[in-house]
């Protein structure tokens, strides 16, 4: 096994809420621009601990999820060490196989790597993403009638293969990245949170 991670994912688009790329379908414009992020909350990468990181990618995929294509600006956390960076990139890039390779397989272009400081919290259901001056989110969940909290499983895409996800919407989401074509400033859109374990 090169790979076991367990942790927490936050995820926010410019679809309206739910994006329909989770179940292969076409962006609501067309487009989507995304920014997700992975914090690991226990995780070894070939012997690399990992616990305590968090890595980001803020995207534009440029049509529908399912033909890839994806343009990805990878963040890591700046406390990240280089044998945690190349431990990382090699999962998300897909070298290393297990559930993160499908996934990996639809980027077409990674237009950057860099470290910059990012914040994941998230409590109560409620979680706030910071990606360096990059991109802002703040989550809110949807609730069932029984006060649990929506969710959303056996989908056709996802970024948390194998585990299910709770549906929710951004009261906030900036984005700006000019390589990405990100200008975005916006509520009430698409939102979505996990936790997921990945074995590869």
């Amino acid at each position: 096994m090169a790979y076991h991670l367990e942790g927490r994912l936050l995820e926010v688009c410019d679809c309206r809420v739910l994006c329909p790329c989770w179940i292969g379908e076409d962006p609501d414009n067309g487009t989507c621009d995304s920014v997700l992020a992975y914090h690991f909350d226990r995780g070894t990468i070939n012997g690399v601990d990992v616990a305590g990181r968090t890595v980001a990618l803020v995207s534009h995929i440029p049509g529908n999820v399912l033909n890839g294509n994806f343009r990805v600006a990878f963040y890591l956390d700046h406390g990240a060490t280089d044998a945690q960076q190349e431990a990382l990139l090699n999962v998300y890039t897909g070298k290393l196989g297990g559930p993160i390779a499908d996934f990996a397989k639809l980027v077409g272009e990674v237009v950057s790597v860099e470290r910059t400081p990012i914040r994941f919290d998230v409590e109560g259901g409620r979680g706030t993403l910071t990606v360096g001056e990059v991109s802002h989110a703040e989550l809110e969940p949807y609730k069932g009638p029984d006060g649990s909290t929506t969710t959303l499983s056996n989908t056709i895409f996802s970024t948390v293969p194998g585990a299910p996800v709770f549906v929710g919407k951004a009261t906030r989401y900036r984005s700006k990245h000019a390589g990405l074509g990100h200008d975005l400033d916006m509520s009430g859109h698409n939102a979505l949170q996990s936790t997921f374990v990945f074995d590869g």
